[in-house]
C-alpha cells in the first residue's frame, strides 16, 4: 500500500450551510471506524469558504451530531476560512509553475459559451480563451483593473488512480476543462482548498462519498503539478430511501438531529450507519462501537447504493433499547416526559415512572415510543380506541361489567397483583362469563387500547383511586353512546 509505512490520518470535511445528514454521518463514520482500526487519526475539517451560506449555527450542529454519535475527533479542528493565504501561496506557486494561469473573460462570455454547448447539447467546456494570452495583453487586461479569476491547465492525456472500492480507474482529460481554482475575490475553489488542507495534514486516505468521484481526476492533476503523494481514495455508495431514489427531506428524517429528537439511541445509529454500505463479512448485524472498530476495513464497502431502511433501523434501536437498564433509561426518556405538560410527571414518584418504564421496555423500539403508548400511566384516556371498541366493548351487560369491576377494586384491601387477578377471576365466575370478558372491558378502560403490559400487573401499578376514576369514566362514556 502507498501508506503502509506512514500513520493512517483520515478526515471528515463537512460544509457548515445545514445540518449534519445522514450520508454525511455515515461518511464520518466510516473515517473514524478506519482511523480508530489502525491506531490512526481522525480530523475534523469545516469547509466554510462559502462566506454567503456558511452558518455557525451549523458548526455547532455538525459538533453535537458527532458528539451525539459517540465520534472524538483528534488535534483541533480546522477551518477552511482561517487558512485563506495557504491557499492563494499554493495557487500562486502553481500560476508561477506554469500549470495555471489568470482567466479575465466576462461572465458575460463565459454565459455565452455555456449557451452555446447547450444548442450543441454538450457539457460547459471553457475555451481556454486566456490560456496563451501574450505578456502585452495581460498587461493591459492588469492595468484596465479587469476581474480575474484563475483556471488549471489541463493537458491531454489520461489521468489513472486507484479507488479501494472501485479499483483502478482512468479518465480522460480531455473531459476536463481547465477548471478554477481561485475565484475573483482570491477565494479558493473546493479543489484547491482540499488538495492543499489534505496535504498539509498529511492525509493518507480520503474516504468519501460517491458523488465526489468525478472531482477526483481534478484533484489528483493538482497534486501532480504540485509534486505531492496521491493519497489513497475510497469512495462509498450514496444512499437511497426505500424508492430507490437519492435520500432526501421527502423520505423524512434525513438530519442526525432529526433522529435523535425521534428517540433513537446513538449507540443504535452509529451501528446501523456503519452497516449502509459496509459488512462485517458474516451475517451478524448488531454490534458495539469497539466491535465494529474490530472488524472495519475498506474491502467490504460495497459498491452499490446503500438502501435507508428506517423499519430496519427502528428494529436495531429496539434491540440496543432492550439492553439498557431501566435506570440509564429512565435518564435517558426524562428529557422526551418533560415535553409532555400534560404528563405533570412531577406529580409521580421516580420509582413509579421506572415501573412503568419496566413494564413497556421490551415494547420499546424508539425512545418516543414510550410517551406515544404509555401515556396512560400518566393521563386518562382521551378516546378509545375504534377496532378494540367494536370487539370488546360489546353486549348487553357490559356496563355492568364494568361498574361491578369496579366495586371489586374499589373494595379490595390489598391492591396488589395477586389479590387483583383472584378478585376479577373471582367475579367471572360469579357472573358465569370468561375471565376474558372481564379483562379487555377493562383493559380498553384503563388504557384506552387494545394493547397493553399485564393488566393485573398495570391495575396494580396505576393504583384503586386512578382505575376507580377511569372505569367510572368509560362508564359515563358507554351510557352516553
Amino acid at each position: 500500500m502507498l501508506f503502509e509505512n506512514k500513520k493512517v490520518q483520515v478526515r471528515f470535511a463537512p460544509s457548515p450551510t445545514g445540518y449534519l445528514h445522514v450520508g454525511g454521518a455515515r461518511t464520518a463514520v466510516f473515517n473514524w471506524l478506519f482511523a480508530r482500526h489502525h491506531n490512526g487519526k481522525f480530523l475534523l475539517r469545516i469547509e466554510d469558504t462559502d462566506f454567503s451560506r456558511s452558518d455557525k449555527k451549523m458548526v455547532q450542529a455538525i459538533f453535537d451530531g458527532l458528539g451525539w454519535l459517540g465520534l472524538d475527533w483528534d488535534d483541533d479542528v480546522i477551518f477552511q476560512s482561517e487558512r485563506l493565504s495557504l491557499y492563494q501561496n499554493f495557487c500562486q506557486q502553481l500560476i508561477d509553475s506554469g500549470n495555471a494561469y489568470y482567466c479575465y473573460c466576462s461572465q458575460e462570455r463565459l454565459t455565452g459559451l455555456r449557451q452555446s454547448n447547450e444548442k450543441d447539447r454538450g457539457a460547459f467546456f471553457y475555451d481556454t480563451f486566456c490560456r496563451n494570452l501574450s505578456e502585452e495583453k495581460k498587461q493591459e487586461l492588469e492595468k484596465q483593473n479587469i476581474p480575474r479569476i484563475v483556471r488549471f491547465k489541463v493537458d491531454p492525456g489520461k489521468t489513472v488512480f486507484k479507488d479501494e472500492v472501485h479499483g483502478s480507474l482512468t479518465f480522460d482529460n480531455n473531459e476536463i476543462d481547465d477548471f478554477v481554482i481561485l475565484r475573483s475575490d482570491n477565494i479558493p475553489t473546493y479543489h484547491l482548498a482540499v488538495v492543499v488542507d489534505d496535504f498539509d495534514k498529511k492525509i493518507t486516505h480520503v474516504i468519501r462519498g460517491d458523488d465526489h468521484l468525478t472531482n477526483t481526476p481534478k484533484q489528483v492533476l493538482l497534486y501532480q503539478a504540485l509534486n505531492w503523494t496521491v493519497p489513497m481514495f475510497a469512495h462509498v455508495p450514496l444512499i437511497l430511501g426505500s424508492d430507490k431514489k437519492r435520500l432526501s427531506k421527502r423520505h423524512g428524517a434525513t438530519s442526525v438531529s432529526d433522529f435523535e429528537s425521534q428517540g433513537y439511541l446513538p449507540e443504535a445509529m452509529l451501528n446501523f450507519l456503519s452497516l449502509l454500505g459496509w459488512s462485517p463479512g458474516n451475517n451478524q448485524e448488531v454490534l458495539d462501537k469497539q466491535a465494529l472498530i474490530e472488524n472495519f476495513d475498506l474491502q467490504n464497502i460495497n459498491k452499490n447504493p446503500a438502501i435507508f431502511d428506517e423499519t430496519k433501523l427502528a428494529w436495531m434501536n429496539s434491540q440496543y433499547i432492550s439492553e439498557v437498564s431501566v435506570d440509564d433509561l429512565y435518564e435517558k426518556l426524562l428529557p422526551f416526559l418533560k415535553t409532555k405538560e400534560e404528563f405533570n410527571i412531577n406529580n409521580y414518584s421516580e420509582k413509579y415512572i421506572k415501573t412503568s418504564i419496566e413494564m413497556l421496555k421490551s415494547r420499546l423500539r424508539t425512545l418516543t415510543d414510550f410517551v406515544e403508548y404509555g401515556y396512560y400511566f400518566f393521563k386518562d384516556p382521551d378516546e378509545y380506541e375504534e377496532k378494540a371498541v367494536k370487539k370488546h366493548w360489546r353486549g348487553e351487560n357490559l356496563i355492568e361489567r364494568l361498574i361491578e369491576s369496579k366495586s371489586t377494586l374499589a373494595n379490595l384491601k390489598e391492591f396488589e397483583e395477586e389479590s387483583i387477578e383472584n378478585s376479577i377471576r373471582q367475579l367471572a365466575e360469579h357472573l358465569n362469563i370468561g375471565a376474558g370478558k372481564l379483562i379487555h372491558p377493562i383493559r380498553i378502560a384503563l388504557t384506552g387500547a387494545a394493547v397493553s403490559p399485564g393488566i393485573f400487573e398495570l391495575i396494580a401499578v396505576l393504583g384503586k383511586d386512578v382505575c376507580v376514576k377511569r372505569l367510572d369514566n368509560a362508564v359515563e362514556f358507554l351510557k352516553k353512546k
